[in-house]
């Protein structure tokens, strides 16, 4: 099991850097496949739609084949799809890997979920945000392999090949200690009918909409609405990265003390304290302690919603809803930002995530699992 889960979080932080090298570069993909700023939307938003499907295809393949399964083929196609976005040279090609990127990550999302789910329910305790803590820090890693390769004019294919040849190794090796733990699927008496994962679903897909407000109107809002320096700009997603890692390295314990119910809640109201705080920051300061405290509170969420899916099949049903979130949140924000404000904005995000505290209860854990005033004895058979 310790082999397992030290497997299961190298996978979720060569994920996080590989995603991260994907979306920190799309300039230099841009360039490199000379995409028109009205095409290269269209691309970008099939890789989460593909990614939605790859999900959806995980949940009906772990019928016949473990998660783990699953897992160790989906991450070297990501792996060797991020090569192919750096190394093509024409239009067709990238649109190929970047398909490929899509499906075989959303396939890799949902089969590392459900590990981590298994192996959590096997250990008997929260682990789940520890391996989103991974996930964390690999995107912060990639981020800065992606700054140093700008900064230091390497090229777009050398950066991922270089990132490749180390990673896809290093996966491989470690997929020969996966762990499927304690496996259920939607089918048995543990499952839920595909309505009753909707809060759930909600609740994630809240989650992320908030999450692509950071990522995609941070810096633009410092700059445009809060008169911060370009420099400045930069500060905000860096720093809600920062307290994301941390607020998923601590939650374990609170979710092991406080039960995932309160966790939930105290995440969501901070996350609805941080976008209160941009919404009507003063100045630039305010507006970056404000996306700080937002990683607090989003950091708990999504891992809390995976650890409360009863089987295989259901991560995967909500796995599609971090796509969906993707899809709309930044979409949704610009809309609202071009018709109003963008102060009246990020109300959007601070609404939604609000919403989370009515669904709360729908994190309750059953009494044979962590959280509930007693836990499981550890001496489980994970197979």
């Amino acid at each position: 099991m310790r082999r397992g889960r030290g497997s299961l979080a190298a996978s979720f932080l060569v994920q996080g850097t590989a995603f991260a090298l994907l979306v920190t570069r799309i300039p230099a993909v841009q360039d490199r496949y000379g995409l028109s700023d009205a095409l290269l939307p269209v691309f970008l938003a099939a890789v989460p739609v593909l990614a939605g499907v790859g999900s959806v295809c995980a949940g009906k393949l772990v019928r016949r084949v473990a998660p783990s399964v699953v897992l160790r083929w989906a991450q070297p196609v990501v792996l060797l799809a991020l090569l192919g976005v750096g190394t093509g040279e024409r239009l067709w090609q990238v649109a190929v890997a970047l398909g490929s990127f899509g499906l075989a990550v959303g396939a890799l999302d949902a089969a590392m979920n459900m590990l981590g789910v298994s192996l959590q329910r096997a250990y008997g305790r929260s682990i789940m945000l520890g391996f989103h803590a991974a996930y964390s820090l690999g995107g912060i890693a990639g981020a800065s392999l992606a700054w140093v390769a700008v900064h230091r004019g390497v090229a777009l294919d050398v950066s991922y090949l270089a990132v490749v040849v180390v990673t896809l190794p290093a996966v491989l090796l470690g997929s020969r200690w996966y762990v499927d733990g304690e496996r259920r699927t939607a089918e048995g008496p543990a499952g839920r009918a595909v309505g009753a994962l909707v809060p759930l679903g909600l609740v994630m897909a809240f989650a992320y909409i908030g999450d692509s407000t950071v990522s995609n109107w941070s810096a633009k809002y410092v700059t445009d609405v809060l008169g911060g320096s370009e420099e400045l700009a930069t500060v905000p997603y860096n720093a809600y990265m920062v307290t994301t890692l941390l607020g998923r390295v601590v939650g374990d314990v609170g979710v092991r003390r406080f039960g995932a119910v309160a966790v939930v809640r105290g995440g969501a109201g901070l996350a609805a304290v941080g976008f209160g705080v941009v919404a009507w920051a003063p100045g630039a300061g305010a507006g970056v302690a404000g996306f700080t405290v937002l990683g607090f509170g989003l950091s708990v969420v999504v891992p809390q919603t995976f650890a409360a899916a009863r089987g295989d099949a259901e991560v995967a049903r909500l796995n599609v809803f971090t796509y969906v979130g993707f899809l709309v949140g930044s979409p949704l924000v610009g809309a609202v930002g071009d018709a109003w404000s963008y102060r009246w904005a990020m109300v959007v995000p601070l609404v939604l995530v609000l919403l989370t505290l009515r669904y709360a209860r729908s994190f309750a854990v059953e009494p044979d699992r962590y959280g509930g005033g007693h836990e499981r004895p550890r001496t489980v058979d994970v197979g």
